[in-house]
């Protein structure tokens, strides 16, 4: 925080980096986009910083990324992983049903969801899903998710309580983001 403090648009392109990187390459899920994404809008709240230009730079990185990650899984990366069979056909025939069905909602859903967020548009490149489609729920996902996280940062950077506790509620934040993913951990040991 110190670092956007001296320099916003620095902080906010090193932020941006971190948000490319977690969408842009399904190695590398563990990146705190979420919860840097509250952090960057209760900075700016807190600071009194317009948030538009951030939240410009933010969505390009969020895009971007999952751009990436789409064009890898349908490229040579994904045609290898299928021929090595590294993913069952029979897995790989449901992913293309499902995301012709849900794609979507797919692309959309998976930015709110820690993992998730950095294979599905790999799985989407590697399943055929439709690019122009892609690129269509792609951009909605991607406004959706900055600009709610941000947006809930800044508005609540207001609040002295949230000042003073912004790390407990990042947090907070990467913990609700994970639940989804310890439900279905649990059902599926059930």
């Amino acid at each position: 925080m110190a670092l956007l403090q001296q320099n916003w648009l620095y902080g906010i392109t090193l932020v941006a980096t971190v948000i490319f990187l977690e969408t842009g390459l399904v190695i590398l899920p563990f990146l705190p986009g979420d919860s840097l994404l509250f952090a960057v809008g209760a900075f700016l709240g807190i600071s009194g910083i317009f948030p538009v230009p951030a939240l410009a730079i933010l969505i390009a990185a969020a895009f971007f990324g999952d751009l990436i990650n789409f064009k890898i899984g349908s490229s040579r990366v994904g045609s290898t992983i299928i021929k090595k069979q590294w993913i069952r056909p029979a897995h790989l025939s449901k992913a293309r049903g499902f995301f012709e069905r849900f794609g979507g909602v797919v692309i959309i859903m998976a930015r709110f969801i820690p993992v998730v967020r950095s294979v599905a548009p790999f799985l989407a490149g590697m399943a055929g899903m439709n690019p122009a489609r892609f690129l269509s729920y792609n951009i909605i996902g991607g406004m959706l998710w900055c600009i709610l996280l941000v947006m809930a940062g800044y508005g609540l950077g207001q609040f002295v309580w949230v000042q003073a506790n912004l790390t407990l509620l990042a947090g907070l934040i990467i913990a609700i983001s994970l639940l989804p993913l310890g439900v279905q951990a649990y059902r599926k040991r059930r």
